[in-house]
């Protein structure tokens, strides 16, 4: 495994894709402008290898998931098609599946600072993150049925929880764009924001959640499980998470903070 270098300005790379760390934020970049990143094999498992270093480092605590160039991340790379009579199938479970769960299953909060384009398998990625921060010139765009094709990257899992199933038809059958502020009208995103600000503004919220408690690891998992639980077996999940979080030292801190009217200072512990 490759350690990442916690000096500002440096950069750790992996197979098209890298990172750097800001303050206890670790900020993977994938790394293929000549393609607008388009999200290849090669490119996935370097994100895992990165991903790997990232958990593997206490003092990370948030990340940061974006692009170099002009773009996000413009879907399959299409530069080599498949051969003819060639299992799409087999193909998402090797190359996009394993990276997108790495991020479900992530303890740490995720911003995604959107800085372009997210199209195709990209649009999942980018909604990956708990929190996304998209340039006002960006835009998602479920380009499948142009290509004959049906949305992957849990499309189609994603899209109904976070828009309602008839946005997400609309995006899926028409294939046309969604500009940044009108996912933000819909509830897609966070915040649209200036193009040159948008990793600033996503620093500015990955800093804020990196000094967060144990508990946002916890809450993550929640919402993620929700979909699946009825409400009674939620009420239960709810019952474990807190019985966990009510036993860390963030909690300890985080109650002695409140008498003393403090900010607390929670230690990811």
């Amino acid at each position: 495994m490759v350690l990442l270098s916690r000096e500002v300005g440096l950069r750790t790379d992996y197979d098209r894709c890298y990172v750097t760390a800001r303050n206890g934020v670790a900020i993977l970049t994938l790394n293929d402008p000549q393609t607008v990143n388009a999200a290849s094999l090669r490119m996935m498992r370097g994100c895992l290898k990165a991903m790997d270093a990232i958990e593997a480092d206490p003092e990370l605590r948030a990340i940061i998931l974006t692009g170099e160039g002009r773009g996000f991340c413009s879907g399959a790379n299409l530069t080599e098609p498949p051969p003819e009579g060639a299992d799409l199938g087999d193909t998402l479970e090797r190359t996009y599946h394993p990276f997108l769960r790495r991020l479900r299953d992530s303890k740490r909060p995720i911003v995604t600072a959107m800085n372009g384009p997210a199209a195709g398998v990209g649009m999942s990625l980018a909604l990956m993150g708990d929190l996304v921060v998209a340039a006002r010139s960006a835009f998602f765009a479920l380009g499948f049925t142009r290509l004959g094709l049906v949305p992957d990257g849990g499309a189609t899992w994603l899209l109904p929880r976070l828009i309602g199933l008839a946005r997400s038809r609309e995006l899926a059958l028409l294939g046309d764009r969604l500009p940044a502020e009108k996912a933000l009208a819909w509830g897609l995103i966070h915040k649209a924001v200036d193009d040159e600000s948008v990793l600033d503004e996503a620093l500015v919220l990955a800093l804020r959640l990196s000094r967060g408690p144990k508990a946002l690891a916890l809450t993550r998992k929640l919402f993620w499980e929700t979909s699946s639980h009825t409400f009674e077996e939620q009420l239960k999940q709810e019952q474990v998470a807190q019985r966990t979080a009510g036993a860390t030292s963030d909690f300890r801190e985080g109650l002695v903070a409140f008498f003393e009217k403090r900010d607390p200072e929670f230690r990811g512990e």
